[in-house]
């Protein structure tokens, strides 16, 4: 492969990572300060909306297995055809309407066709590094190219937004108070226990929707370039004699395979711990840690650290191995736990530094592993065809259930504690939910993900088996 076939392909990958983001920083804490919808509410919003896309992955991934091929590829028509209808649902994602009754409905409506489109393209577009090329290093190389540039569209995403809508979550009267008045009883004083809903074309709804549409822009070119830029090829292991997997009985053979289970496992506990991080970063640093000045400047350090940090993670992959390189991602635990307990404003962007370089490690590896366990699938089914996106499929369905799930309950977990939009102090028992979902929650997760990780049998010395197999069969 070409360096600019492989920077092609990656930019691909770019605009989702972009869009998703900006939404997985920002949109908790707009549903609920902006938008000033319940934190329940705000919990079915992004569970219902994350379970949305997760059904829509093995629906998905059933069409694009019974695709025919054309002239443009098997894969590629489908990443086309759903990118005008993402844009339009990201931007009313954002859009605050007019009136308040029908708010959760509005939001609820637009996330769920936005995480659906998603992964209309997610599915096909993770497949294609199958096609890319058939040598494994080839392959490791197009997802560091990959991965290195979802990072980045993860940081331009979140750097966009925060720096377009810093303006919405800065608060003159809690400022004033709070320099003021030192006791937490006056500034209570001058809180609105129910704030006024914002209207359409208050600065904070304005700010959002300038960012909604920039991103937007962002998401386009970034489609155009990878279109340009990448050429699909055929499954070159298939013989004209294979037939391709039913979707039903290859899944049920997805499922039995014991590295796809093993690695799935670990990997979505793992990524429910990034995203409860994520989604609940900004509100920590506004509420539970007084750096509300600075968050946007620390959600740009984390994903700047995770950038720059993949070509590193891809050199100690390739000396000593995936499942040594997993370790990295427990680096951001002991970090985080200091956060909670000591928030000081140096210790939050050393925390920032080390969560991007264990976040980068989290991305890069499962989407690295995956490739050998379709490989090893391959060597056990060698005339079959077509199962690439029946297990890129499932593995994304299994990963947004449990970010679904874990985000719902940190929602509702904030509604139960009693969290109030609009207030300069919140409670005790906000506050300490926060630390813990910051803190407690990620740490568990990403203990047992790793344990589970051990018991994945792919090795470095059977991958190269199974490289020297397929090409005996190819």
């Amino acid at each position: 492969l070409s360096v600019c076939s492989k920077l092609c392909y990656a930019i691909g990958g770019a605009p989702n990572q972009v869009a998703g983001s900006a939404a997985a920083f920002f949109l908790q804490i707009y549903l609920l300060d902006i938008a000033h919808i319940t934190p329940f509410h705000a919990s079915l919003v992004l569970f219902i909306g994350k379970a949305s896309g997760a059904v829509t992955d093995p629906v998905a991934g059933f069409f694009i297995s019974k695709s025919r091929w054309t002239k443009i590829g098997r894969l590629m028509p489908w990443m086309l055809a759903c990118t005008p209808f993402t844009v339009a649902s990201y931007f009313f994602l954002w859009y605050l309407p007019p009136f308040v009754a029908g708010r959760v409905a509005w939001y609820l409506t637009f996330y769920c066709l936005f995480q659906a489109l998603t992964t209309l393209f997610q599915v096909p577009y993770s497949a294609l590094t199958m096609f890319l090329s058939t040598d494994q290093k080839e392959r490791d190389s197009a997802t560091a190219y990959r991965m290195t540039m979802e990072v980045l569209g993860t940081l331009i995403g979140a750097a966009l937004q925060g720096q377009i809508v810093a303006s919405a979550h800065v608060s003159h009267h809690c400022t004033t108070n709070a320099s003021v008045n030192t006791t937490s009883h006056v500034i209570s004083l001058h809180e609105p226990s129910f704030p006024e809903p914002l209207d359409t074309w208050s600065h904070p709804a304005k700010v959002y929707m300038i960012a909604a549409g920039v991103i937007g822009g962002v998401y386009l070119l970034g489609i155009v370039i990878f279109f340009l830029g990448v050429k699909e090829k055929d499954d070159p292991y298939a013989l004209t004699s294979d037939r391709a997997i039913p979707f039903c009985k290859g899944l049920r053979l997805t499922m039995k395979h014991g590295p796809y289970v093993k690695l799935t496992a670990s990997f979505l506990l793992i990524s429910t711990a990034v995203q409860l991080e994520q989604s609940n970063f900004v509100l920590f640093c506004t509420h539970a840690a007084d750096l509300r000045n600075h968050f946007q400047y620390l959600v740009v350090t984390i994903l700047a650290s995770a950038a720059v940090s993949i070509p590193f993670w891809q050199k100690i992959l390739q000396r000593f191995g995936k499942k040594c390189a997993a370790c990295g991602i427990s680096w951001m635990i002991p970090f985080a736990v200091m956060l909670v307990t000591i928030p000081n404003l140096i210790l939050a962007y050393f925390v920032a530094f080390v969560s991007g370089l264990s976040i980068a490690a989290s991305l890069l590896l499962p989407w690295s592993m995956l490739p050998d366990v379709v490989d090893d699938f391959r060597l056990q089914n060698p005339h079959g065809k077509g199962h690439e996106t029946i297990f890129y499929s499932s593995y994304v369905f299994f990963t947004k259930m449990s970010t679904g799930i874990g985000l719902g309950i940190s929602a509702a977990g904030l509604e139960f504690t009693g969290y109030k939009p609009g207030i300069c102090k919140q409670s005790d028992d906000v506050i300490l939910t926060l630390k813990i979902l910051i803190g407690a929650v990620p740490a568990v997760l990403i203990i047992v993900g790793l344990f589970i990780l051990l018991f994945y049998p792919i090795t470095e010395e059977s991958r190269k088996e199974t490289k020297l197999a397929l090409e005996v069969l190819r």
